[in-house]
């Protein structure tokens, strides 16, 4: 059975770590020259001050997939609670069938429920899921560039 959840990060971490290195190998960019090394610190502060919003989904009760937000006041429009997408990933062995959709689901319920007015996410322009955005309501409104100006 896959089931979408909110859950603690706190709760999560451990069992979720070895997804995170999947999840890296999969999507990072610059894996040549950052390599994966989570600020656990700030998560943890996050969450302790209610700013992070994780959605996780499970088969049969193992850790599959998660999407963690950070959720705050918009910096440019400080009545608008907002939310942000951190990762998004779902293991390559569940996709395919409705388990991106139950998080999706999940996350807005809950991010409704916390009075969340504006949700932003995005898609590595490598491993485009702006099709998945657009078949749960979202608007495509912008583009992010990077370039890796260190030595």
């Amino acid at each position: 059975m896959l089931t979408a959840q909110i859950e603690a990060f706190s709760d999560v971490i451990d069992v979720a770590k070895p997804l995170l290195e999947k999840h890296w190998e999969e999507l990072a960019v610059y894996k040549d020259k950052m390599p994966l090394d989570p600020n656990y610190e700030v998560y943890f502060a996050r969450e302790a001050r209610g700013e992070t919003l994780l959605a996780t989904l499970r088969h049969n009760g193992e850790l599959v997939g998660y999407w963690m937000n950070f959720v705050a006041p918009g910096l440019h429009y400080k009545s608008t609670l907002t939310m942000t997408m951190d990762i998004l990933w779902v293991h390559p062995d569940q996709r395919g069938g409705l388990g991106g959709f139950r998080l999706a689901e999940c996350v807005k319920a809950e991010a409704k429920r916390r009075g969340v007015k504006l949700w932003y996410a995005g898609s590595k322009n490598h491993k485009e899921i702006a099709w998945f955005l657009q078949g749960i309501g979202m608007n495509k409104t912008e583009e992010y560039f990077s370039s890796w100006i260190g030595d």
